[in-house]
């Protein structure tokens, strides 16, 4: 090999190191250059939430039941004309269903027979009253002569007594006759009495609408017996008006003293996912109940579904408004949080902070004087200026739980600022692996 050819092997392998060390340098460099990740501040509205779990509901429901004992034998048709099914809309007086009436119908008749008994009784009380009227008047007028002839030569003693006391015996029994009378117009209105709860029973038979509304659950069939004891057997549900519904909503009781009468609530439930639905704080129930000692309160919220699109028993997420501030500037909140290392801090405002702390402290208490939030209302953000970062200090206000409401001097719409700090190149970390977990055979391992 000549000499030329040996200076430009050697020329070859001085770049090949030179270019080596210069990607060595660079990638060490690129490793340890500390890169901000920042975010900007935006303006828009804000709103405090207290979100909870509820069950939208009807707001009024009528379960109606049947007071007499029998077989269903048919159901009513609803408003459209079609047999009565769950979601049947109805009115009030709509035939539902008509329950077995062959015994009820049989109590009737007797009923019917007894008042008619008792009628006719009456009546005779009332002819026997009016017999017994004369006889008395005849009695009075044998008496009346019996008096004026008195005992005598014409009229014996005897005679004279029996004219005295069949007059007495008459009169005895126009007053037993008036009480006859009363107890045969006693025992008609018993009559009537049995007579119209047997009608009333009869009438049961056929199970009407009370109200007018949209059937939510039939729980009988055609065929089923019911059986109505101390408690009436529930053969229908209806809502009296679904475009009124409400949301019982479980607060805990750690919340229930942010929640007032007319709050303004947003709610959505997964039927719909996208669609936020509005409300109204009706009512804090007062009887709370407690479970793995957690303790809730149920809130009434009402809401319009003048739509129809809210149906009964939807689980639904509810969102109360507790505080809202419209058209603020406003930060995420890693930017409050975060801390840089003093180090990276531009000097003069390092230079500033020590300067400014009182006599006597602690240079570490000053130090934490530059974190995020240094007390309650108050905060500092880092702005970056190159690879330091500068410290501003704002007020905070309203935090919806990702984004905190700030005002301070020199805040502007898009401003940038620091939310966090990465390392670029970093190597990431070793996988922890379980010496317990099977591994499966790769290339080159023996099975």
């Amino acid at each position: 090999m000549n000499r030329t050819h040996k200076r430009m092997v050697a020329a070859g392998l001085l770049l090949i190191a030179g270019g080596a060390l210069v990607f060595f340098l660079t990638t060490a460099n690129s490793q340890s250059s500390p890169a901000f990740r920042l975010a900007s501040i935006t303006r828009g509205d804000l709103q405090s939430v207290i979100s909870a779990t509820g069950t939208v509901e009807p707001e009024e429901l009528v379960d109606v039941g049947a007071q007499v004992a029998g077989k269903i034998l048919s159901f009513g048709t609803d408003a459209t004309g079609k047999i009565v099914d769950y979601g049947s809309p109805v009115e009030q007086g709509t035939v539902l269903a008509k329950i077995d009436d062959a015994l009820i119908a049989a109590d009737v008749a007797q009923a019917e027979a007894q008042l008619g008994q008792a009628t006719a009784a009456l009546e005779r009380a009332q002819a026997d009253l009016l017999q017994l009227q004369a006889k008395s008047v005849q009695a009075e007028r044998e008496w009346n002569r019996a008096r004026k002839l008195g005992p005598s030569d014409a009229l014996s003693q005897s005679a004279y007594d029996a004219a005295l006391s069949a007059h007495e015996v008459a009169k005895a029994n126009v007053a037993v006759g008036k009480a006859a009378i009363e107890q045969a117009q006693k025992t008609v209105h018993q009559a009537e009495a049995v007579l119209r709860r047997a009608r009333q029973n009869l009438d049961y038979c056929t199970i009407k609408s009370p109200v007018k509304g949209v059937i939510v659950d039939r729980r009988v069939n055609i065929g089923q017996t019911v059986v109505a004891s101390l408690n009436a057997p529930s053969l229908f549900l209806i809502a009296k008006d679904l475009k009124r519904l409400q949301v019982w909503v479980a607060v805990n009781e750690a919340d229930i003293g942010s929640i007032r009468p007319d709050q303004p609530v947003v709610f959505t439930v997964d039927a719909f996912p996208g669609e936020v639905f509005e409300g109204k704080v009706g009512k804090v129930r007062l009887n709370a109940t407690m479970t793995q000692n957690v303790v809730t309160y149920t809130v009434e919220v009402n809401t319009d579904n003048s739509s129809g699109r809210l149906l009964p028993y939807l689980t639904a997420n509810v969102k109360f408004i507790v505080k809202e501030r419209h058209n603020v500037l406003a930060v995420p909140n890693a930017a409050l949080r975060w801390t840089p290392d003093p180090q990276k801090i531009v000097p003069e405002s390092l230079e500033a902070s020590e300067a400014s702390k009182p006599a006597g402290k602690d240079s570490r208490e000053n130090k934490a004087s530059l974190k995020g939030k240094t007390e309650e209302g108050r905060g500092t953000l880092w702005v970056p200026e190159g690879d330091l970062v500068r410290p501003v200090p704002v007020r905070t206000g309203l935090n919806d739980g990702i984004q905190t409401e700030i005002e301070g001097e020199g805040l502007t719409e898009g401003m940038q600022v620091v939310i966090g700090e990465q390392v670029k190149g970093a190597a990431e970390p070793a996988k922890t692996v379980n010496p317990f977990t099977p591994q499966m055979p790769g290339r080159g391992q023996r099975r």
